[in-house]
């Protein structure tokens, strides 16, 4: 299952989900618990964030992805996740997949060298997979518990041990080392706005949402539950609801 099929298949129950009005995910044993009761203050700065997506942020994306070409566009994501791909591979041995991070080393090195520092993903071409691991998932498979869910303006949806995970993942990226301040301000800039591009595509669906504000929080706490349990989490079935193929406008 690629990435973004999973993205995809992920949104698509979220909005299942937001259109209940779902507020409550299941605890280990079983029975119903609030996940959001951190709501109120989330929802304000959700507001807070709408608003600055609204006149900035979406602005920016749509005028990025008018003027820059696909083909630079597609190189410039390659690069960043390339660029992230240390991050990967620690948290990968960090959980003990200790082949699984073998894999994603050679992926590193292959697109790195070969790839021009990661503009093409040779390596995918190649049969070479990457994972997606971080220290929010590090710290889950460890038996952290998630924490409140938390909506932070202009960062997005997170939890309190995602949030811990993020900061803990910044000591593992190149861009902190970098040692031009400028050129890696620059960076960072620029890999927000390539990211925000990257979800531009879920604009129309936020719109149609009857609560925008729960799609975007069942969508990222789903998605959580996806990575951490490689694929495979406990309520499994859930899943099957849904044709994989049938998503492939999504993408």
């Amino acid at each position: 299952m690629t990435r973004a099929r999973t993205s995809a298949l992920l949104l698509a129950l979220a909005v299942m989900i937001a259109g209940t009005g779902c507020a409550t995910t299941p605890r280990d044993d079983g029975q119903p618990r609030n996940a959001d009761p951190l709501e109120p203050i989330n929802r304000v700065s959700y507001r807070i964030h709408e608003v600055g997506d609204r006149y900035v942020l979406r602005p920016v994306a749509r005028g990025y992805r008018a003027i820059t070409p696909r083909p630079v566009r597609t190189g410039i994501g390659n690069f960043f996740r390339n660029l992230g791909m240390p991050v990967v591979v620690v948290n990968g041995l960090l959980q003990g997949k200790f082949a699984q991070a073998a894999d994603d080393t050679g992926h590193f090195l292959v697109n790195t060298t070969l790839g021009i520092g990661g503009l093409f993903d040779v390596a995918t071409r190649a049969g070479i997979e990457r994972s997606d691991e971080d220290f929010g998932q590090t710290l889950a498979v460890w038996g952290v518990p998630s924490g409140p869910y938390v909506f932070i303006p202009f960062m997005g949806p997170t939890t309190f041990r995602d949030g811990a995970g993020r900061f803990a993942d910044t000591y593992t990226h190149p861009l902190r080392y970098y040692g031009n301040s400028s050129v890696r301000d620059k960076s960072i800039a620029l890999f927000a706005i390539q990211t925000r591009k990257e979800l531009l595509a879920f604009d129309r669906q936020l719109k149609q949402a009857a609560d925008p504000y729960v799609l975007i929080r069942e969508a990222y706490l789903q998605r959580r539950e996806y990575l951490i349990h490689d694929g495979q989490p406990p309520d499994d079935d859930m899943y099957d609801m849904y044709d994989i193929d049938d998503l492939d406008d999504l993408d």
